[in-house]
């Protein structure tokens, strides 16, 4: 291995010459030490960091890459383009004996680096209760927010809509009709793609068709729908389901170029800033993006706390919310969560609770709207939502916030009066 005083000097003779090209520092005689767990993907081993190369050092970027690995003993487990936001990202393993933090904090004070973070990890809000076919009947949630109603208009025909989640059993009775595109950024996901809980239970909710015997309608039954499969089950009996920075990253990315209208982001973890950027972009490119809030931490979670999105919280059938602790959002969207019947892998169907499946329901309602004029902005949309939604009854004597029950009829009547919604 090289010494110390020996590699700081090759490294500051690269570093002199790298702007004109002439020197690439060396790779280490011995790599680094690698951290491997065993059945979790390579998207979320232990010690990763995503370092991202602006598009203007393209020309530069393999001896950076190579320089940084050098220089601060990283281990490289993969990279990935994110065109929307016009950077190179380099995933990189740290040695278990070196400092992430201060690793990191170097990292960012290099000119040529436009980011350098932990590869985080989110997960998808959901929890399972007891499942049977009997449970069909309770299905309430297209009736309580006004979807029903509001498909004399729209049913979210053509509108691409973008699932980044779990995989889902698009083969399903209720969904096999609907020809839903899929995409994986999970390494080895495929297998497990169509026994993956999390994702159809979303993409039902959104898109359902009845079948024969089980009316389960899914509040925009004719969208364009993709799922992007960023999130896995660490065990097959998981409760919930694990995505990363890197996962989701590509995912987005990927929606964003893809000409998506609409993303769900059912899932929540930590500010994320290389995700906050993606997000932005989707933003600015027309795509109006919904996300599940955290209901039992002291803040909504990320995306939900990004003023770019439509943060969304779960109420039961009888228009009942639980106040969160958290005080920090100007207006939280309230749709069906408690208690929701959604399609399940094996021709199943499960009920479930969270502020995942609430999400799933405005992303629906969002769909709708951008059938209805297609030229809505992200902005106007969360403002019709706002104008139109409609009380929610509290469960707490704290103080409330401004959060409204989505009313899919009454936001699509303010551009067709003559809806009749009541």
């Amino acid at each position: 291995m090289w010494k110390g005083n020996v590699r700081r000097g090759i490294s500051l003779a690269c570093a002199a010459l790298l702007a004109l090209g002439a020197c690439v520092a060396p790779l280490e005689q011995t790599p680094p030490e690698t951290i491997s767990e065993p059945g979790v993907p390579k998207q979320l081993q232990s010690r990763q960091i995503i370092v991202a190369l602006a598009e203007k050092e393209r020309p530069q970027w393999p001896a950076i890459t190579q320089e940084l690995q050098g220089r601060y003993q990283l281990r490289s487990v993969g990279e990935f383009p994110l065109t929307s936001i016009g950077v190179q990202c380099l995933v990189f393993q740290v040695p278990s004996g070196q400092s992430l933090e201060a690793t990191i904090d170097q990292l960012q004070a290099d000119p040529r680096i436009a980011l350098a973070q932990p590869n985080q990890a989110f997960e998808g809000l959901q929890a399972a209760d007891d499942s049977t076919v009997g449970y069909v009947a309770l299905a309430y949630g297209v009736k309580l927010i006004g979807a029903d109603r509001a498909w004399r208009v729209s049913t979210g025909r053509g509108v691409p809509v973008v699932v980044i989640d779990t995989g889902a059993d698009i083969d399903h009775p209720a969904l096999r009709s609907q020809g839903i595109k899929t995409a994986n950024f999970v390494e080895g996901g495929e297998s497990s793609f169509a026994t993956d809980r999390h994702g159809t239970a979303i993409a039902g909710v959104i898109s359902a068709h009845p079948i024969a015997g089980v009316r389960i309608d899914g509040v925009a039954p004719d969208v364009a729908l993709t799922v992007a499969k960023a999130c896995w089950y660490p065990e097959p009996t998981s409760a919930k389901a694990r995505c990363s920075s890197w996962t989701l990253a590509k995912a987005i990315d990927f929606a964003i170029n893809g000409g998506a209208r609409v993303i769900n982001l059912s899932l929540g973890g930590r500010p994320d800033e290389l995700l906050a950027r993606l997000l932005t972009a989707a933003e600015h490119r027309g795509v109006t993006v919904v996300a599940a809030t955290l209901e039992n931490q002291d803040d909504p979670g990320f995306p939900a706390a990004l003023d770019t999105v439509i943060p969304v919280i779960a109420c039961d059938a009888d228009r009942r919310v639980a106040w969160p602790r958290w005080r920090t959002l100007p207006f939280v969207v309230a749709a069906p969560g408690v208690e929701i019947v959604a399609p399940a892998p094996h021709n199943r169907y499960d009920l479930l609770s969270g502020s995942s499946l609430a999400a799933a329901h405005v992303t629906g309602v969002v769909a709708l709207l951008v059938q209805q004029e297609p030229q809505r902005r992200p902005d106007q949309i969360r403002e019709i939502l706002r104008a139109t939604a409609q009380q929610a009854t509290t469960v707490s004597h704290s103080t409330p916030l401004a959060i409204g029950i989505v009313d899919a009829c009454a936001a699509l009547a303010r551009h067709t009066p003559l809806l009749a919604c009541y």
